[in-house]
């Protein structure tokens, strides 16, 4: 939950507390991304009048850095062009202060349903490592793994081929972005897998020597 006002904020955290949610309340739209990407939310709650932005901005930020977590804005702009807007950038549903709780718990109830009808279909899991591609989200024995873009897609790139040995020019040529696809790039992709282990642990990540990479599924 992104909601700077004291009052609303502790009356809507214990809301959610009550109902057995477990809420993080953050008040600055500076704190949001990192948050986000080191722990694995099912939404977010987002007021649009924040001290330090406007948190149509900090959407517009969730969507462009790969974040797809549901967002139910609640805001007092109640304009029919405020609201085109908050979905037109990325927002799951929008709800106009004042609100009755019970409404608020509905759609966000809805919200979550909806994206986990999605977010099945983009799960994919090596031993006790799940990533979600939607969600850009990684975890190890349901522990977050806090991971760079580049780890990320290399690391989705082996577990969607989890078996198969992926080449080292395979592996640049799809997850790093300036490699040529001609095997320039090998001392980079090796500090990548380097960190990548160091970061989600041991037994994940097999070295076929002379070829590349592989995930085994069942590691």
């Amino acid at each position: 939950m992104i909601e700077d006002d004291l009052a609303i904020g502790q009356a809507l955290l214990s809301v959610f507390q009550d109902e057995g949610h477990t809420a993080v309340w953050l008040r600055l739209a500076a704190d949001v991304l990192a948050r986000v990407r080191q722990e694995p939310f099912d939404a977010v709650v987002l007021d649009l009048n924040l001290p330090d932005g406007d948190g149509n901005d900090l959407l517009r930020a969730l969507r462009a850095d790969g974040v797809r977590l549901p967002v139910l804005i609640i805001s007092a702009r109640d304009s029919l062009q405020d609201r085109l807007k908050g979905f037109d950038l990325g927002a799951d549903d929008y709800l106009i202060k004042p609100f009755e709780i019970p409404e608020l718990l509905v759609r966000l109830r809805a919200i979550v349903r909806r994206s986990h009808g999605a977010h099945e279909e983009n799960l994919w899991q090596a031993g006790d490592v799940v990533l979600d591609e939607n969600r850009m989200l990684v975890t190890r024995a349901g522990q977050p793994v806090t991971l760079s873009k580049t780890e990320f897609a290399l690391l989705l790139t082996l577990m969607k081929q989890a078996n198969r040995v992926l080449t080292r020019i395979e592996l640049e040529r799809r997850a790093l972005p300036c490699a040529d696809g001609q095997g320039g790039q090998s001392q980079t992709l090796d500090v990548h897998i380097f960190n990548l282990r160091k970061k989600i642990g041991e037994g994940v990540i097999r070295t076929v020597r002379g070829v590349g990479y592989m995930v085994q599924r069942d590691a």
